[in-house]
C-alpha cells in the first residue's frame, strides 16, 4: 500500500487529502519509482482545480519527479534497482511511490541532485522547446518573458543568453525584479508600476521583440502582440491568469505576427525526442550555462499551503515536495 495526495472532485486546494492507495507490483515495461523530490508546476493547479480535464473520477497531481527505481516489470532491461531516474508525466506525482513506464523515464546524471532533477523535468524541457521548436532563438535576437522570475522564467533568462539573445523580462515585484536580473535578463520591467508595452517599445527604440514567450495568457496576450517586430512570434505556453479570451486569427494581421500555443508532451512524444531534448538540458545545467540556484524544498504534507502561495503569485523559482 502507498499513500498520495488525491482529489476527489475539482476544486480548491483543500481538496487534496491524503490518502492509501493500491499501487501493484509494475506491469510489463513499467518500472516501480519511490520519489525523493515531486516538482510543482502551474499545470498541476490546472488539472486539481479541473481546468484541464481528469482522465478518472479521481485525481493525483504532480508533473514532475525523482527517485530511485525499486522494482522491475517484465521485459525492462535498460534500468536497475537503485538507479536514480526522473520523469515528466501530465499528473501522478504527489505520492510516495508509483509505477512508470521505462520509456518515460530518464537517469539522472551523477553530478545532479534529485531536487534538481525533479525540478527541471518540466520546466526545464518547457525552456527547451521554447527556445528551439517554437521560436528557433538567434543571437542578437531581443526576447520578452513574461513571468521573469517564475520556474521558467529564470530558466528562459539563462538560456537566451547563453544563446546570444537580448532577455527582457516582466515581474510584479521589486524582489522578483531584481531576482529576474540575476537570471540573465537585461532589463526587467515592474508590470504593477511600468507599462511594459511602453517600456518594451521604448528599450527596442521601438523595433519590437523577435518573440515573447508568454506564461500569464489572458491579462498579457494582448500587450504581448504589440511588443512584437513585423512578423513577430507570440508563443503562449500557459495561462496563470486564466485561458485567452477574445483573440481572433485577425489580431496577428498588424505586422503579419504569427502564434503558437505548444505543449511539453507533443515535444517528447517519443523516447528519441525525450532522450534528446532531456541531454541538452543537463548539459546546460552541468555546463553552468543554466543555474537552477533558486529551488525551495518543502515537505509533502505541506501542499496545499504551496498551492495556495502558486495560486497568490507568491513564490519565486521552482518548488520541490520531499516526501
Amino acid at each position: 500500500m502507498s499513500k498520495a495526495f488525491v482529489a476527489s472532485q475539482p476544486g480548491g486546494p483543500e481538496t487534496l487529502v491524503w490518502t492509501d492507495i493500491d499501487t501493484p507490483p509494475p506491469a510489463p515495461g513499467e518500472v516501480r519509482v519511490r520519489h525523493t523530490a515531486i516538482g510543482v508546476n502551474f499545470i498541476d493547479v490546472y488539472f486539481r482545480s479541473g481546468l484541464y480535464p481528469w482522465p478518472e473520477s479521481t485525481m493525483i497531481p504532480g508533473a514532475e519527479a525523482a527517485g530511485v527505481v525499486e522494482a522491475l516489470g517484465e521485459g525492462v532491461s535498460n534500468f536497475a534497482s537503485g538507479d536514480r531516474v526522473a520523469y515528466v508525466m501530465r499528473h501522478g506525482a504527489y505520492r510516495d511511490e508509483r509505477n512508470v513506464p521505462a520509456s518515460q523515464l530518464v537517469r539522472i546524471p551523477e553530478a545532479l541532485s534529485d531536487a534538481v532533477a525533479a525540478s527541471v523535468m518540466l520546466k526545464g524541457l518547457t525552456t527547451q522547446y521554447l527556445v528551439t521548436s517554437s521560436y528557433a532563438v538567434k543571437p542578437g535576437d531581443t526576447v520578452l518573458v513574461h513571468a521573469a522570475a517564475g520556474g521558467v522564467g529564470l530558466l528562459l533568462g539563462q538560456w537566451l543568453k547563453a544563446l546570444g539573445a537580448v532577455a527582457i523580462g516582466t515581474a510584479g515585484s521589486a524582489e522578483k525584479v531584481a531576482l529576474a536580473l540575476q537570471h540573465g535578463y537585461s532589463q526587467v520591467i515592474n508590470y504593477r508600476e511600468q507599462d511594459f508595452v511602453a517600456e518594451v517599445r521604448a528599450l527596442t527604440q521601438g523595433e519590437g521583440c523577435a518573440v515573447v514567450y508568454d506564461s500569464v495568457g489572458n491579462d498579457t496576450w494582448r500587450g504581448s502582440l504589440q511588443c512584437l517586430q513585423r512578423f513577430g512570434m507570440f508563443v503562449n505556453f500557459g495561462q496563470s491568469s486564466g485561458p485567452i479570451q477574445g483573440f481572433a486569427l485577425s489580431d496577428l494581421a498588424k505586422g503579419s505576427l504569427s502564434a503558437n500555443r505548444p505543449m511539453l508532451f507533443d515535444y517528447i512524444a517519443t523516447r528519441g525526442d525525450l532522450e534528446r531534448r532531456s541531454a541538452e538540458l543537463f548539459q546546460r545545467i552541468l555546463a553552468g550555462d543554466v543555474r537552477t540556484d533558486r529551488i525551495t524544498q518543502r515537505p509533502l504534507a505541506d501542499v496545499a499551503d504551496v498551492h495556495r502561495d502558486l495560486e497568490a503569485r507568491k513564490t519565486t523559482g521552482s518548488i520541490v515536495l520531499v516526501p
